[in-house]
């Protein structure tokens, strides 16, 4: 490995066990839920009618449940902003996510998140980190945990040429030199939106009664082994365009073609997130109430390919894969392919019914 690589390897290693928390809160606005929504093709009423979401029990806007990731991605980039700098953002790929939802995420909400890395480790030329993050909003309540895996291949140096290329598609600010210089210059007392903390994590009130679903299917409607209604979602380079600009992920292998082909895809590619979202509203459009995922936790296998002027196809399914009666709730697989190719290597929800 290059003195580069090692560099951000023993970056990476040093944090382990470590907490830190965003300096200030991210509110949640009713137009960037509405925005959100869009950006996933999700067009359940409650995140985008005040009187729909009323109906569900709540005083403003559902977020869809992977909403969260628009903090996890800033807290992110914070932190190879001011702490991981060794590290090329356009070489960072999530590999796992997973949610645990406490609570639904509303307008209004003021967020809070304290990041805790978890592990890390080395396999080949790749680095692996697992983040455990905790979102809470202005009352101090636990909204969602989320456990974020991230890889970066730390083995190869891009050529000249293409790292000259790189560093000018990529979002001004983000690229490795922007980052390095930024941190060398920035002054002790200087803000980096990113605080190490020592304090315990917070914990969700247990003993709040549980909400009561407004799902469509009944519990007993439910049986292992049934299967949902597939659905098929059509994205374009459009589509992963808005979806970068509104979740703020600016990996160029979403939108250059020259970057995608270098890290040895096939094609600009669709965001992990963004299909791990699309999921989710086909979830929940089975569900009818978006506030009934209790958990959702997706392994990404592989990309979609979504051509410069043609439209790619995510085939979703799912099937029920265990029921819990004395929670009435129920387990269910995903599945996504687009071309044959599976996106997801394991993807669970647990749902709460009516």
């Amino acid at each position: 490995m290059n003195d580069s690589t090692t560099t951000a390897s023993e970056q990476a290693m040093a944090l382990v066990g470590r907490h830190y928390r965003l300096t200030d809160h991210y509110e949640v606005g009713r137009e960037k839920i509405r925005e959100f929504a869009r950006a996933l093709q999700d067009g359940h009423p409650a995140h985008r009618y005040e009187d729909a979401a009323a109906e569900l029990g709540f005083d403003g806007l559902v977020a869809p449940a992977t909403f969260s990731s628009i903090v996890l991605l800033l807290v992110q980039r914070k932190m190879f902003e001011s702490v991981l700098t060794g590290y090329d953002l356009g070489q960072v790929l999530q590999t796992e996510q997973s949610i645990q939802v406490h609570r639904p995420i509303v307008a209004g909400d003021q967020l809070r998140c304290d990041s805790y890395i978890e592990s890390f480790r080395q396999f080949g030329d790749k680095d692996f980190m697992v983040t455990k993050n905790v979102l809470t909003n202005q009352h101090k309540e636990v909204l969602q945990t989320a456990y974020s895996t991230a890889v970066a291949q730390t083995g190869v140096d891009l050529a000249p040429d293409l790292r000259a290329t790189v560093e000018g598609v990529i979002m001004t600010g983000q690229s490795a030199a922007d980052r390095s210089a930024a941190a060398a210059t920035r002054t002790i007392d200087e803000d980096a939106g990113l605080v190490e903390c020592f304090d315990e994590p917070a914990q969700p009130d247990s003993s709040d009664a549980p909400r009561t679903p407004r799902s469509i299917p009944a519990f007993e409607e439910l049986s292992v082994g049934m299967a949902l209604a597939p659905r098929t979602t059509l994205l374009t380079r459009g589509d992963l365009v808005n979806y970068a600009g509104v979740s703020g992920d600016s990996n160029p292998i979403h939108f250059s073609d020259l970057v995608a082909s270098s890290a040895g895809l096939p094609n600009v590619v669709s965001h992990g997130l963004l299909t791990m979202g699309l999921g989710a509203g086909y979830l929940t459009s089975w569900l009818g109430d978006p506030a009934a995922v209790a958990k959702y936790a997706v392994r990404f296998a592989g990309f979609a390919p979504v051509p410069a002027a043609k439209a790619s196809a995510i085939e979703f399914s799912g099937r029920v894969k265990e029921l819990d009666p004395e929670h009435r709730a129920a387990t269910i697989a995903l599945s996504a392919t687009s071309e044959g190719r599976k996106l997801f290597g394991r993807a669970t929800a647990t749902v709460l019914l009516r």
